[in-house]
Formats: structure tokens, C-alpha cells, sequence
């Protein structure tokens, strides 16, 4: 039974991960840049959810609201803040990322507090069984079900849209997608508003979890996210979602069996080191 608990709560924990990092591997697959910042708007997420819920008691109206929201803003950040440095090396962009990452935690503690936020009735509480004394939360139950349904959107977007189909062919070859007529900049566009919405998604989720949103948030969630992209290869969307559980699941039972020697968090970088010395690409990732 205790392996059963420590595996649904690796599948919960990975289903965050996979969220947060697919987010990532869209933006360094189409423009090769480390989206540092991408963690802020994980953050962010957190804060319009619970604001929303708290304002409305409609949790599935904050959900919806925190997509679009943080999808906005993640396009607004590629344009302003990316779009201007494409003719740049990849450091640069990386850099500028990093700051807006660290300008952003201040906004969150400047605007909404340096003690975090919490709802004020906090949504699905309680649980149900599932064996004999194992029982699941509400809250990871949705967790594991809209990360399946937004992973499975995602796959039916890519592969059976015309949008789908051009941002695939873009971020395969740029240049021959232009030539046949593909607009490369709505693309772009896509791309940081899906992968921004993914994020807010897990932000909102995360902060259902714990029942509280700090403006430091996204800083565990970065480096996490960072790791995961190498393990998978950088770029690979099936070896981000491997990862992502893979990882999830290490830590899970890492805390049992380990975590008298390493933090919980350490874990990452310890699995992340192990694997890139038997496969320095990454899981899926190509030589």
C-alpha cells in the first residue's frame, strides 16, 4: 500500500512538472532560448487563480481566467523582451530572461505581499477511496485528469490542426515553412501563449495543493523545469513528459529511502547528473 501512495504522488507531482517544463521545451524547440522566465508566469498563475476563486467562488471560471490571462502576458514577454535580441547569441536572451525572473518575484511581493496568498474556501476538499485504506484527493485527482486532457489537447493540436501542422513545420525548418507561406511571427505567438497557459495551469494547480501562493514560488519550479528539459533532450516533447514523471516518481520514493541523505530537491540535480553521464543528450535527445 505505501508503494501505491508514493506512486500516485510521483504521477501528481511528475503531472506538475510535465505542465511547467512542456512550457519550456515549446520555446527552446521553436527559438532555442532558456525561458527562465517562464517560472514567473507559473507563479503569476498561482496569484490570478486564487484571486479569482476568492473574488467569484468559481474555481473553474479562475482556471479559465489565468490561461488567458498568463498566456497574454507570456506573448507580451516574447515580444518585448525576446523578439528584439533573435538576431542576438542565445546567452543574451537568457540573461534578459533571468533578470525579468527576478524583477518579477519582487513585482509579486511589492503587489500582492511578501506572506503569499490562500483561499479563502479552499476548493475540493476531502477524497475518495480507491483500495482498501489508499485514498486520493480531490485536488490530485484533478491534477492527474486536466494534465492528461491538456497533454492529449495539445497532441490533437499539433497533429490534426492547420496551426498545428505549421508550428510543427516551423519548428522543424524554419526557412522552408516561410516559403510555404507559413507566418512565423503568429507561430511564435502561439507558441509562448500555449506554453504560457500550460504554466498557468500548474500554477493554479499547485497553489489548490498547498492552499497558498508565494511570490518565490517559481523559484524551486525553474531549476526543476531546467533539469527536466536536459534529462528529456532538449527540444523533445515526449522525452519532457518521460521526465517529468520519471522525476516526479524519484522523488516521491526518494524521500522515503534517501531523503535522510538528500534533500528532496537535490534530487533533481542528482538524477539529472547520474543520467548525463550515461547519456549526455538527454533521454530522447539526439546526438
Amino acid at each position: 500500500m505505501l508503494y501505491l501512495e508514493l506512486l500516485f504522488q510521483g504521477i501528481v507531482q511528475g503531472s506538475i512538472y510535465a505542465l511547467i517544463a512542456l512550457g519550456l521545451t515549446l520555446v527552446y524547440g521553436l527559438l532555442r532560448i532558456l525561458h527562465v522566465a517562464h517560472a514567473a508566469l507559473f507563479t503569476l498563475g498561482g496569484y490570478v487563480g486564487v484571486i479569482v476563486t476568492n473574488a467569484t467562488g468559481s474555481f473553474t471560471l479562475a482556471m479559465v481566467v489565468a490561461m488567458i490571462t498568463v498566456g497574454l502576458i507570456g506573448v507580451l514577454t516574447y515580444k518585448l523582451a525576446y523578439e528584439p535580441l533573435l538576431d542576438k547569441p542565445p546567452f543574451i536572451a537568457l540573461i534578459a530572461s533571468i533578470a525579468l525572473f527576478i524583477a518579477a518575484e519582487e513585482v509579486f511581493r511589492i503587489v500582492f505581499g511578501p506572506y503569499g496568498l490562500s483561499y479563502a474556501q479552499p476548493p475540493l476538499q476531502g477524497g475518495f477511496e480507491i483500495i482498501n485504506g489508499f485514498f486520493l484527493k480531490y485536488a490530485e485527482a484533478l491534477v492527474i485528469c486536466i494534465s492528461v486532457v491538456m497533454l492529449l489537447l495539445l497532441g490533437w493540436f499539433s497533429a490534426y490542426t492547420r496551426l498545428g501542422v505549421s508550428w510543427r513545420a516551423t519548428v522543424t525548418d524554419p526557412d522552408m515553412a516561410r516559403a510555404f507561406g507559413v507566418n512565423i511571427q503568429n507561430v511564435r505567438y502561439l507558441n509562448f501563449f500555449v506554453g504560457s497557459a500550460l504554466a498557468a495551469v500548474a500554477g493554479v494547480l499547485v497553489a489548490l495543493l498547498n492552499n497558498l501562493v508565494e511570490p518565490t514560488m517559481g523559484s524551486v519550479a525553474s531549476y526543476k523545469a531546467l533539469a527536466i528539459i536536459v534529462l528529456g533532450g532538449l527540444g523533445s516533447i515526449r522525452g519532457t513528459l518521460i521526465a517529468s514523471m520519471a522525476l516526479g516518481v524519484i522523488e516521491s520514493f526518494g524521500t522515503i529511502y534517501i531523503g535522510h541523505l538528500l534533500d528532496r530537491d537535490a534530487l533533481a540535480f542528482g538524477f539529472l547528473i547520474i543520467v548525463l553521464m550515461v547519456r549526455p543528450q538527454g533521454l530522447l535527445g539526439s546526438k
